[in-house]
């Protein structure tokens, strides 16, 4: 009843794996655009306990390990930290348990985790 139904299973898996091609070319080029259009993180104000938590970071790690989360991080793998944009957070690691630099370790002021290493920004 579907339309590739009578097609040879060897053209089937070439049509599938085409698309499925096309598609992830398509999600990525839609993902590189949502990065580039959305906007930097504005400089607020901290809040006083955002402050004592910064604070706690540069006493720990020093000011030149602080980065900026740029946009909301949906931690989806175990050690992986849910984050907000704008949090502060200290550098502990450029790479994860696998070598992986695309992912980093970090101190979010109390939990520690690994983040995207594009979602973040010296501070």
């Amino acid at each position: 009843q579907m339309p590739h139904g009578h097609m040879p299973l060897p053209s089937f898996w070439k049509m599938v794996e085409g698309t499925l091609q096309q598609s992830g070319a398509q999600l990525r080029t839609f993902c590189q655009t949502f990065e580039t259009v959305t906007p930097s993180p504005v400089t607020q104000p901290l809040n006083p306990a955002e402050e004592r938590k910064v604070l706690s970071l540069v006493s720990k790690h020093g000011p030149d390990k602080l980065y900026q989360v740029t946009s909301n991080i949906s931690g989806s793998k175990d050690l992986d930290l849910t984050l907000q944009r704008g949090q502060i957070v200290a550098l502990l690691q450029s790479v994860d348990t696998k070598g992986n630099t695309s992912r980093w370790l970090v101190d979010a002021g109390g939990p520690r985790g690994f983040v995207p290493a594009g979602k973040l920004q010296p501070y």
